[in-house]
């Protein structure tokens, strides 16, 4: 079965927002069954989207459609829907007392609607409406000459309600869909290519209903084992005995046999083993810390730290010494080591990582140039310390930085295991 999604709206084209919704969308069919055929963007133009709607039916079998149904006049997607299937619109009775219910609910008593926000409730008559419990403008689904066309609204929490409550239930009502299971397995500090060569035989051996996907990031690659079938028992069966393989071939490198990120992956180690971390940031700017409270249950591991940009911060947090900073200077070995100590003793945390360095684009010099970078992390019992030289992109500098050392702290983590 395969699917294509449409995204509707000018702001999307000229880079205004970021179309989160396709990726969102292509996942959760993904996870029923449903595959993706083509992803598309377009302008809130009559001629665009009729050409898109005629193009798309001619791929896929299900046409998601997100945007263009608010109240103003830029948004003619019901129009040119209507337009489309060659129907008139109708008021319909539902929507409109859900346009009602909406805005009774947000003024506390309902005055008299104007003629705009009445228009939410017109559309094409041969839809069957999705009532929008988030918002004013309804969903439309239509059966036509056996396709399935769904037209949501382009706001994500309206759309992810109205695709998870909704549309997702009704497609699989609809459908015999096939199974798919995916298996994920993240590593990191070892490229792409020596990735592939050390589990090549493994990956010829894998039968024609299991592919194998390399997706890299920033100094981790995650290994996606999918199969297809009709057999879900089956399948899971097979994708985990070649999951099994894989993992123990490159044990060494493998941080989760789950598809979550490296912090996250990190907290699940520690907050099992009841360890705790905390960080001494410069370059980084607290990016480290917000990696690692952006999820759920962070506190239980995570003490906190510091973002210590200036020398007088570092001293008088991290306890580095005047003496190192004057001689070696801030971005070193010596005030990476220091900073990292200092965080481990000073925060008495069992666990501390300590970044340091240039982000840029300036502050360069010929012996420490911009993307110059020191990571330090460590235990009561041990203390590793690594320079690393990037670009001189600030952004990518920082992001590199942090996932450096998250991997370093992943696999010291390990080490102090075995």
């Amino acid at each position: 079965m395969l699917a294509e999604i449409i995204t509707i709206g000018d702001e999307i084209l000229i880079g205004q927002i970021v179309d989160t919704n396709s990726a969102w969308m292509a996942a959760q069919l993904n996870n029923i069954g449903v595959r993706i055929k083509q992803i598309s963007s377009v302008s809130d133009d009559r001629d665009h989207i009729l050409t898109a709607l005629k193009e798309a039916a001619n791929r896929a079998d299900i046409i998601l459609i997100t945007g263009g149904l608010g109240p103003t006049k830029d948004d003619i997607t019901k129009k040119t829907l209507a337009e489309y299937f060659n129907v008139g619109l109708i008021e319909n009775k539902e929507a409109l007392e859900n346009v009602e219910r909406i805005f009774r609910r947000i003024r506390g008593t309902l005055t008299e609607l104007l003629d705009v926000n009445k228009q939410q409730a017109l559309v094409p008559e041969n839809c069957e409406v999705i009532l929008n419990d988030n918002g004013t403008a309804p969903g439309m689904w239509f059966n036509q000459d056996g396709k399935i066309y769904m037209s949501m609204p382009g706001v994500p929490h309206e759309m992810m309600y109205m695709m998870q409550e909704k549309v997702i239930p009704k497609l699989k009502a609809s459908f015999n869909l096939p199974a798919i299971i995916h298996k994920t397995i993240l590593t990191v500090g070892e490229g792409e290519s020596y990735l592939a060569q050390r589990i090549a035989d493994i990956e010829d051996s894998l039968p024609p209903f299991i592919k194998l996907a390399y997706l890299p990031k920033l100094g981790q690659v995650r290994l996606r084992l999918s199969g297809y079938g009709d057999d879900e028992v089956f399948l899971r069966q097979k994708v985990e005995e070649f999951s099994a393989r894989i993992v123990e071939r490159v044990a060494n490198v493998v941080a989760a046999e789950e598809d979550i990120s490296i912090e996250k992956a990190i907290l699940n180690y520690m907050s099992d083993r009841g360890l705790t971390l905390s960080v001494a940031e410069s370059c980084t700017g607290g990016y480290i810390s917000h990696l690692i409270t952006q999820h759920a249950g962070s506190s239980k591991v995570f003490f906190g730290g510091a973002v210590s940009y200036s020398y007088e911060l570092k001293e008088s947090i991290l306890g580095v010494k005047e003496e190192t900073l004057t001689k070696f200077g801030a971005v070193s070995e010596e005030t990476a080591t220091e900073m990292v100590e200092g965080a481990l003793k000073n925060f008495k945390s069992d666990f501390a990582l300590a970044v340091t360095g240039i982000a840029g684009p300036d502050g360069g010099t010929p012996e420490k140039p911009v993307g110059t970078v020191w990571i330090a992390v460590a235990s009561v019992n041990k203390t590793v310390v690594k320079k690393l030289t990037f670009g001189n992109k600030r952004r990518e500098n920082i992001e590199r930085t942090a996932i450096s050392a998250l991997n370093m702290l992943n696999t010291l983590l390990h080490n102090s295991a075995e």
